[in-house]
């Protein structure tokens, strides 16, 4: 039961206030949000009890060399790789493990066994493909060897165990597949009046993350979690017919042998360019798409420091791209691909604007962009990203192409540069992204697509009651909830932490300082919370076990005002009540009723030993009305009660 407004009376002469206490029925326990201890284990010396990575942190490195082709008619790639695996692990190695995604496609998959029936963006959305890798040889260092593949996964054991401490071996695979077309909303082909755009990502066997906290982390690709991977360059040689045009993660290194000396031209200027350039028009795509094609290209990409690779390629695409310029004074540049359906503009033809603007804010405000360039592809995907390049769908226009690229080009900083484990973590990469985005948002073109909701307009979507904690891994919720609990709930926690808790200065320091410690590197949500709390200078256990470990939900109430002795010049006495479980700090804006006002700010150290709070406000005017969290900075479930009035 919440309290109703309180209502000011007026006695003869005296005015005072006077209010009776209406009983509350509070869920609130102070010793749960604040139980000691938060963390259940010490620093060590691969990560210190400060949050930064330990003397002795080591990760292992994958290097990829790879050759495919495509055969867009059959759908169909055929590939030879070479992994380099670097062990910079203590541990002495008898096998390893690969991640093998696009046997989540296989009909008899444990990630189809779990897709319901309807409604589901993972797997072929309900389709009838059979899918999966045919793997026609595995080498490890020149020798045939011994594997099982277990679903997503495939186990080489070796002819020779791998040394710790920096040994490397090298294994070789031969294998094809076929692309689904609608590939779990990450990959896919899309039929266009120009020909297919082929979105390729998890489309090579890539190593599983040995770390010091699991060892070989095996969890299965089922859709909903993502990816957790390991470091190193990439050398990719894609070879497709020649009438087809290929972007890719990191730099293109053969400019001259695929594009015309035209086209090459139209790319020096881009790199030098503030306004986009067109590279390949609309007009051009439609009059030589459907030319056959004189047999075939090959499109050579190298990306350093990476965790992945993506493509596309396409007869379909327009082509256009602009500068992009770092604060370190180094440059970049913001690609487009997308078909003569998308173009338009207040469509695709921003798209480089766009991925400029997000690009360079980001960059500035947390971290500096590390790629050559940056690309946006239209494809059959909402939205999904890979370093250096992202794939959005091609019908997007306006806010909606804005939000999707800006979402998806954030994910560059979470996990592309900070290498968190999505598949048991979503929020720390997804949440992290949405609250960036939120300020990417505000900053873009003065304005032009920001929002004016509140955080408290967001109440009931943040707290319902089937929502499971933001903790759980993303393939253990409800796929209904995922979008709030991966996204939304953490990424309005991080909001109210920079807003409401600490400040913006404190949080922002302490948010980039946990970028450049663990840039390239891989992070537990403990190194997050340790980083924060030890720059901030702030114990945020409380916090992170209110937003983030539990279901809890906030509700903040005014229960009582008074005059001191009944005279308004003596001050007034409020007390506040803490309904809910979640402890925040107070905010309140009294206005009086000369039409001045004032803000009270009390910190969440009075809900460590209560459930309400009574204090007095030095006040020396009469008081029209006072408002709990008066800007909707807090998502508080019921403000019906925040609100008090005073009786005319």
């Amino acid at each position: 039961m919440h309290l109703k407004p309180i209502k000011l009376l007026t006695l003869s002469s005296l005015l005072f206030l006077s209010t009776e206490a209406i009983a509350q029925q509070s869920n609130y326990d102070y010793k749960a949000p604040f139980a000691e201890p938060f963390y259940t284990m010490n620093g060590n010396e691969y990560r210190s009890a400060s949050g930064k990575p330990g003397p002795k942190y080591w990760q292992n490195r994958a290097d990829y060399k790879i050759d495919v082709a495509l055969n867009p008619e059959k759908k169909e790639l055929t590939a030879k790789q070479e992994i380099t695996y670097t062990n910079n692990s203590p541990d002495e190695m008898d096998f390893v493990w690969l991640q093998l995604d696009q046997n989540a496609f296989k009909k008899d998959s444990r990630g189809n066994a779990v897709i319901p029936l309807t409604n589901s963006r993972y797997g072929d959305k309900g389709g009838d493909f059979d899918g999966g890798y045919q793997i026609k040889s595995v080498t490890v260092n020149g020798q045939k060897a011994n594997f099982l593949i277990t679903d997503t996964r495939m186990q080489i054991d070796l002819p020779q165990n791998l040394k710790a401490s920096g040994a490397s071996l090298k294994i070789g695979l031969e294998y094809s597949f076929i692309s689904p077309d609608y590939g779990s909303d990450r990959m896919g082909v899309l039929d266009t009046k120009n020909g297919k755009i082929f979105t390729m990502a998890q489309w090579f066997p890539r190593m599983v993350v040995y770390d010091d906290v699991r060892g070989w982390d095996t969890l299965p690709y089922l859709g909903a979690g993502e990816f957790y991977l390991e470091y190193g360059d990439a050398e990719v040689n894609i070879t497709v017919p020649s009438n087809m045009y290929v972007v890719g993660s990191g730099e293109l290194l053969n400019e001259k042998e695929v594009y015309t000396d035209t086209q090459q031209k139209l790319w020096d200027k881009a790199r030098n360019s503030n306004a986009t350039v067109t590279i390949r028009s609309a007009k051009e795509v439609n009059a030589t798409a459907k030319q056959k094609a004189q047999g075939t290209k090959t499109w050579k990409f190298k990306i350093n420091n990476t965790r992945d690779m993506a493509w596309a390629a396409s007869t379909a695409f327009i082509l256009d791209a602009a500068k992009i310029d770092l604060p370190s004074g180094k440059k970049s540049l913001a690609i487009s691909a997308y078909p003569v359906e998308s173009d338009g503009k207040q469509a695709w033809s921003r798209s480089t604007e766009y991925v400029k603007a997000s690009i360079e804010h980001y960059s500035q405000q947390w971290f500096e962009y590390p790629y050559p360039a940056a690309t946006n592809v239209a494809g059959n995907e909402g939205g999904m990203e890979y370093p250096g390049i992202v794939f959005c769908h091609y019908t997007a226009k306006g806010a909606g192409l804005w939000g999707v690229t800006d979402h998806e080009f954030g994910h560059i900083w979470f996990p592309m540069i900070v290498g968190s484990n999505e598949r048991r973590h979503g929020w720390q990469d997804e949440g992290f992204n949405t609250f960036i985005n939120g300020i990417s948002r505000e900053h873009f073109n003065n304005g032009e697509y920001a929002s004016n909701s509140t955080v408290q307009e967001a109440a009931s979507r943040l707290f319902n009651a089937t929502l499971e904690p933001v903790m759980t891994h993303p393939d253990d919720m409800q796929e209904r909830n995922i979008g709030t609990l991966v996204y939304y709930k953490p990424g309005t926690a991080l909001k109210v932490l920079r807003e409401q808790v600490l400040g913006k200065e404190r949080f922002d320091k302490a948010f980039r300082e946990y970028i450049k410690r663990w840039a390239y590197k891989h992070p537990t949500p403990n190194d997050f919370f340790r980083t924060m709390e030890n720059v901030a200078g702030e114990d945020l256990g409380w916090f992170w076990r209110s937003w983030l470990f539990t279901d809890w939900k906030l509700d903040q109430a005014i229960t009582e005002v008074k005059y001191q002795d009944n005279d308004y010049k003596k001050g007034a006495i409020i007390t506040v009540a803490n309904l809910e479980k979640i402890p925040m700090p107070v905010t309140l804006e009294v206005k009086y009723k000369d039409g001045s006002s004032k803000e009270l700010k009390l910190p969440v150290d009075i809900w460590r030993r209560n459930s309400s709070w009574t204090f007095k406000a030095d006040t020396t005017k009469e008081i029209e009305s006072i408002t709990l969290d008066p800007k909707g900075g807090l998502p508080d479930v019921n403000p019906s009660n925040n609100v008090w009035k005073a009786n005319r």
